[in-house]
């Protein structure tokens, strides 16, 4: 009875050395312990170490590469047909570079969100209409700092930190916030642009004529 090996593949996977094994890319289960051995440690890609970026592969390339080494093994794949390869150098000048393009970002938010609520408020006139709600109900006029503008200003604050459900590494509910289901699609979207350009450029090649 021939061996059965399960590989299972996500969409995109990053790695941060050029000479790639399929233990890198893919996970694998296999009873043939001697076998599956062999197979972690399979070639799969050597990129140029100078050109990170991304590589797209097939499911089947990696069929191909593990029936030239066993030739009689029987290969269920669970998972992606199409998958994208990241190549990420490491190194302390990347990282770095991650924390002032972190910061930038959270910069870029903050007085970009700030602004989007000071227009809004302008606008709608938001000042105004405490003005008039606390004539009417008090009977004084207001100096634009009464519990209207408090409590407004905290119910603020607080709505923010609910709608994106965590402050910090704590997470008010065990669910997902909006903006890592934004990401998510957005991830989705950008990994199935870069595999169907990819195709396409390859299809469009292979129709050229010699």
């Amino acid at each position: 009875m021939n061996d059965t090996l399960y590989l299972q593949l996500d969409q995109n996977i990053e790695v941060h050395h050029p000479h790639v094994y399929l233990q890198d890319i893919a996970r694998l289960s296999c009873t043939n312990a001697k076998l599956l051995n062999r197979l972690r440690v399979l070639p799969v890609a050597n990129l140029d170490p100078e050109k990170p970026g991304r590589y797209v592969m097939t499911a089947m390339d990696l069929v191909d590469l593990i029936q030239k080494k066993e030739p009689e093994l029987t290969i269920t794949h669970i998972g992606e047909p199409d998958f994208i390869l990241t190549y990420k150098k490491t190194g302390a000048s990347h990282q770095l570079f991650h924390i002032v393009k972190t910061a930038f970002v959270c910069l870029i938010s903050f007085f970009g969100a700030a602004f989007s609520i000071m227009t809004f408020n302008t606008d709608a006139d938001v000042g105004k209409l405490f003005r008039q709600i606390y004539e009417q109900v008090t009977g004084s006029v207001s100096n634009g700092f009464t519990i209207l503008e408090f409590t407004y200003s905290v119910g603020l604050g607080l709505g923010v930190l609910f709608f994106f459900n965590h402050f910090s590494r704590v997470k008010i509910t065990s669910d997902p916030s909006p903006m890592q289901v934004q990401m998510r699609i957005y991830e989705d979207q950008v990994n199935s642009t870069v595999i169907e350009d990819i195709n396409r450029k390859q299809a469009a090649e292979h129709q050229e004529p010699s």
